[in-house]
């Protein structure tokens, strides 16, 4: 009875300028806390930690004067990971919801605003990131038992399926392998750490060579767009904010934890990266994980460095998936045109039909890059200034929500507002005119599908009555 109480309560806060005949009956299936603490903590370690931390290496070493710098702007990523998370933390405890940033989004700005983030996370964000994800998992897969042209879109659709139904078996079993791989994930990366610190490459290198670039700030800013693209997905934590036994007041907690390991694993990473290339090698290298175990343990160490990045894209993409399901959830539960997605499954506590739906796009996209491999990579890159928009007006929603809803209950308030979530918005902002500049026209892919979704919204929205979350 204090549970629901609590609900709807919160309902009532959050929706107080709607009449009854704007409301409809509430299913009796929905999202019940279900996620300890570890378990969260677990879910967002494993969705931000994957192959990027493999790959992104190179190009921060090409942008870094020399290794002080280059070690400065990994720790600068966790910083502002650290106050987006604070921000995120307010949010989640005096809204907490299975819609994550579309519930923020949609109480602050309205319903008209965050069908739009539900319609680009839908169509091209989320499960965009699911098909790269897969790929990338499947190309690793190809490399060490290759089945013929198209074997890498073969094993990417194969994890999505595969990794869809688990989800779909029910949350426990989902977060149950989200741990085994998790554990798998860092065993492996300790065992490259140490490989860097304690084994001796064959052609040895010191941090302390020459410097690879001069100081600029053109260049320190471009490290740090790729240093804070490996550390995304924390926000991801939003969406499962309503679903931990202790209460959404302990997400601060969940966040700040997880970040504080993703930042120390960060840079344990790449001192060992740096101890055996040197920076230089570093930004020579297409690869720094294969470069650096072939230089250590020969090719033995690159069957370990590959089967490692398969294992950190199959994490990051177990909990996308997770995650992403939830998000449009929210919005089934919202449009009567969409209410299939808006079922959960009490038995599974999984919201089923939105995890299907999620996994046929996403299979589809796999398809469509199998035969336009450039065409499909372009276009997650040029969905990018959508991502950072919407991620910058959730930051802005935090201060409407201040001034909109002033006494909501906030079991956590963001330390020094507002300059706190000020800060926030301002790399927000920065990162969407970086991605602006770097994809150029590309970008007007991004405006077109929201222009899709607003007509798509304007045509159906007298036929789609609100429903209560």
């Amino acid at each position: 009875m204090k549970e629901n109480r609590t609900n709807t309560l919160n309902e009532s806060i959050v929706y107080p300028d709607l009449s009854s005949d704007q409301i409809e009956t509430c299913p009796l299936e929905t999202p019940k806390p279900a996620l300890r603490l570890i378990d969260a903590i677990v879910l967002i370690i494993g969705i931000v930690i994957g192959a990027g931390v493999f790959r992104t290496p190179s190009v921060v070493a090409a942008n870094s004067p020399d290794w002080f710098w280059f070690l400065g702007v990994w720790v600068m990523g966790g910083l502002v990971s650290l106050i987006g998370a604070l921000c995120y933390s307010e949010l989640s405890s005096a809204f907490p919801s299975a819609g994550g940033d579309y519930h923020f989004l949609k109480t602050a700005f309205g319903k008209g605003f965050s069908f739009l983030f539900a319609w680009a996370r839908i169509t091209v964000i989320q499960t965009g990131s699911i098909a790269l994800l897969a790929y990338i998992a499947g190309d690793y897969m190809s490399q060490l038992f290759s089945i013929g042209e198209h074997s890498a879109s073969f094993y990417a659709i194969v994890v999505v399926l595969i990794l869809t139904l688990i989800n779909i078996l029910g949350i426990q079993f989902g977060t149950g392998l989200q741990k085994l791989l998790t554990a798998l994930q860092f065993i492996g990366i300790l065992i490259i750490i140490a490989v860097g610190f304690f084994v001796e490459p064959d052609v040895p290198s010191t941090m302390l060579s020459e410097p690879v670039l001069s100081s600029s700030f053109s260049t320190l800013s471009l490290a740090l767009i790729f240093v804070l693209l490996t550390f995304g997905g924390w926000n991801e934590a939003a969406y499962i904010s309503s679903e931990l036994k202790t209460g959404s007041k302990n997400m601060a907690f969940v966040l700040v934890t997880s970040i504080l390991i993703i930042t120390l694993v960060y840079v344990l990473i790449n001192l060992a990266f740096l101890n055996v290339l040197g920076l230089q090698g570093m930004a020579g290298s297409e690869a720094v994980g294969v470069d650096m175990m072939r230089a250590t343990l020969g090719e033995k160490g690159v069957v370990l460095i590959g089967t490692l990045v398969s294992l950190s894209a199959l994490t990051s993409l177990n909990t996308t998936i997770f995650t992403g399901a939830r998000s449009n959830y929210a919005l089934g539960k919202d449009f009567s045109l969409f209410s299939f997605l808006g079922k959960w499954n009490g038995k599974k506590s999984a919201p089923v039909n939105s995890l299907i739906l999620q996994g046929v796009i996403a299979v589809l996209l796999i398809i469509f890059g199998a035969f336009t491999r450039n065409g499909f990579e372009s276009m997650v890159d040029f969905t990018a200034p959508v991502f950072w928009f919407f991620f910058l007006c959730t930051g802005v929603s935090l201060i409407v929500l201040r001034v909109k809803m002033p006494n909501v209950p906030r079991p956590f308030k963001v330390p020094l507002y507002p300059v706190t979530p000020i800060l926030f918005i301002g790399f927000c902002a920065y990162l969407l005119y970086s991605s602006l500049s770097y994809t150029g026209k590309g970008a007007l892919l991004g405006v077109i599908l929201l222009i899709i979704g607003l007509i798509f919204y304007l045509l159906f929205k007298n036929k789609a009555p609100l429903k209560k979350l």
